[in-house]
This record gives structure tokens, sequence and C-alpha cells, in this order.
């Protein structure tokens, strides 16, 4: 496994070098980047420095670092990310670049009881999830995602958890863009923070201390011309008002929303006070993505449980066991994705009648509407995934189909 080969590495370290801290973040990086970590962890304990990352949704242990030592390695990223080292009382965040290769960081500091938290946050390296067909949208959502790219207006609202892959969709729907347009259209974001480099898009990021906050970005940025706005994420009425408006006054506009479904974000834009026929006019689509592992085909076992005790019913499924080729039985992540399309006459109707996030789901899928868990029952049966594991990402208080 890659965390044991580099908890032995790490353990042939001299604290007492000066190089010490400098041949830990880099042999901790290079590693992550190979071993497809999304998040480092760099988290300061009573005894030392514990080292975890995140693959594939799950955080795993790495190594522990020793007392000595163990400071100057925070401080070494901290250089890397231009931040101010001898500042360990605030918050702060940085990008980092030149290291392990091509590969986009970030760097998010914060005191902690024991000195300071560093976790690095890895993008997708060069060549990888360009474009709509490399991401693995089901071939719907995909379809109809790609289409709505070549309309001159209204808002595309891509939605989910932290770390379901929102800001790598949009990512890509911008590559499309960019690609389809050949220079012919203005395309332009307003981001926090910019996370990767888009050809053929003029990209913006909020500086709060400079008094570029996204309301006001927002409202300078439609005054350069744009045809497509990317908004990093809507988080407040203001930008959602801002945002809908952009989308209703010949603005293609994407964006995304954290919530859990497709109809939770309508369902949290009407808690916001946004006017139903603004949802109803102004969203084109919302789409909805979640993450869950995949069972690794060599070793996963076959199960003739009906119903298994986590309480999904399915016909077949197929458990996770674990070997040399995979991390706990899992390999990569398949995306479960929903697609909400408010112009429909049925969910149209509901979204302006104020219906609950319950009844407007049950409007949705009585409309054709496939949603999470039917993708999930699904990739429970054809062997993609585990039950646990779809419990694990969807939660156990949800059930399989709106009452």
């Amino acid at each position: 496994m890659p965390e044991t080969s580099l908890h032995e590495a790490l353990k042939k370290l001299d604290p007492s070098r000066p190089q010490y801290a400098t041949e830990v973040v880099d042999r901790v990086l290079a590693a992550a980047v190979q071993s497809g970590a999304s998040d480092v962890h760099f988290q300061p304990v009573e005894n030392g420095l514990d080292l975890r990352w995140r693959i594939d949704g799950v955080l795993r242990s790495v190594a522990t670092l020793g007392r000595q030592g163990a400071p100057n390695v925070v401080a070494r990223l901290k250089v890397l990310a231009d931040l101010l080292t001898y500042r360990t009382d605030v918050p702060q965040e940085g990008r980092i670049r030149g290291v392990a290769g091509q590969v986009e960081m970030r760097l998010s500091s914060f005191p902690t009881l024991h000195g300071e938290k560093a976790v690095v946050r890895l993008f997708a390296g060069p060549g990888r999830y360009l474009t709509l067909n490399d991401l693995g949208l089901p071939d719907e959502v995909g379809r109809v995602l790609s289409g709505l790219l070549d309309e001159t207006s209204g808002a595309i609202v891509l939605s989910g958890p932290a770390g379901s892959g929102k800001t790598t969709t949009i990512y890509a729907c911008l590559r499309e863009l960019a690609k389809r347009s050949a220079g012919a259209r203005s395309l332009t974001t307003l981001e926090d923070p910019i996370e990767a480099a888009i050809d053929g898009v003029s990209q913006s990021q909020v500086n709060t201390a400079a008094g570029l906050t996204l309301e006001a970005g927002l409202r300078a940025l439609l005054r350069q011309d744009p045809e497509v706005i990317a908004i990093g994420e809507v988080r407040d009425r203001t930008t959602a008002e801002i945002a809908l408006q952009a989308a209703l006054t010949g603005h293609l506009t994407l964006t995304t929303f954290h919530a859990g479904s497709a109809c939770e974000v309508v369902g949290r834009l009407l808690d916001m006070g946004i006017e139903p026929y603004a949802i109803r006019s102004g969203l084109r689509a919302v789409v909805a993505q979640r993450l869950v592992r995949k069972l690794c085909p060599a070793c996963s076992t076959p199960s003739e449980a009906v119903e298994d005790r986590l309480g999904l019913a399915v016909r077949q499924v197929r458990l996770p066991r674990g070997c040399e080729a995979c991390n706990a039985g899992y390999s990569g992540r398949i995306v479960l994705a929903e697609l909400l399309l408010p112009e429909s006459e049925e969910v149209g109707q509901a979204v302006l009648a104020r219906a609950d996030v319950r009844r407007l789901e049950a409007v949705a899928v009585a409309a054709g509407m496939t949603t999470r868990w039917d993708r999930a029952l699904q990739a429970v049966e054809d062997g993609r995934t585990s039950p646990a594991e779809v419990r694990r990402v969807l939660g156990m208080g949800e059930g399989p189909r709106p009452g």
C-alpha cells in the first residue's frame, strides 16, 4: 500500500537535519499525487504531527511525525504558498506552485490547540477531466447538459455537498464551451478561489480585502460584455438574485450550490426569498451529483442477499474484500447524478406553487426524473458499488423513494 511505503520512507529521515521539513513535504505531496489523493491533512497533535490523506472520498492515516521538526513542516508548506510564516494565530490560504509536477494545489492553514493545522487540496492534473465526456455522467444527464451549453441564456446549477465533484463538472463545462466557441463567445468567471486555469476563459477571483466581493464582482462583471458567466458558488440571496437576473437577461450562467439533491436547490432558493417566477423562468437545469467508490473488479465477491441489513432492496449485490490492486476493496469512483428541469410543465407549476422539497421531488419523479437513489440502486445491482458505500455517501436517514 502507498501509505506503508511512505511511512517507511519518512521514518528514515533525520528530524535534526535542516532539510528535514523540505524532504517531508516533497515526499508527502509527491506520494499524494501518485496515489490520487484529493486532500492531505497535516494535523498537529500533542506528540507530533499526524499525516492523513483522502482517497476516493475516504480519509486514511499515512504516518505520524515526532514532535521534533513537526512545526517546520507546516512552515515549509506556508513558504511554498507565499503565506506569512510568523502568523500562526490566524487562518491563511494560498496557492502552491511548482511542486509534484504540474498538479494545482491550494493550502489552508488554521490555528488549533496543538499548533497550526494545514490542509492541502490537490486538483486534477493536466489531461484529466477535460470535457463532459470524461466525467462518467449518466448518458441522459451528460446529453442534456451538453445540449444546454449551446443555449444563450438561463442558469445551470451544479449541486451537491462538499467533495461531490461540482467544481470538476463546472470546469469541464467551461472547457467544452471554450472548445466549441473557439473564441467567438465571451466566457468569464468569478471564483473563490480559482482552482485551475482554463484557456479561452477570462477568470477572476474574489478578493474581499480589496473590496472585490462576490456581489460587487458580479455586478461589475455584467458590464464586461459577457455571454457566459460562471460563478464559483451561490451562498446567499443577493448572489442568487444577481445570478438569476443575469440568466434572465441574455447570459448563460453556470454556478455551484451546496445542497443534498436537485429539488433541495429549489427549496433553498425559495427559503432565501427568491421569487418562484424567477426560479421557474431563470433555471434551465439543476444537476445534483454524489460520488461513490467503485468496487474493485478483481476482488469483490457476490452475495445472495435480496435486501441487505442497511435496508436497500436489491436483487443482487457484490461486497468489497480488498487486494493489492485496490484500497480496501474499492478503486476509483462513479457519479450518481440526478437532473431536474424546472422548465417542464409539472415541475414548473410545483415551483410556482412553492411546493416543499418532498412534494417537488415526487412531482419531478412522476415527470420522469431519475433520482440519486435510483442511480445508486442500479449501481449496486450492476456490481459497481456496494450497499454500505451507498449508505456512507447518501446517509442512513434518507430513503430510496420520495413519499
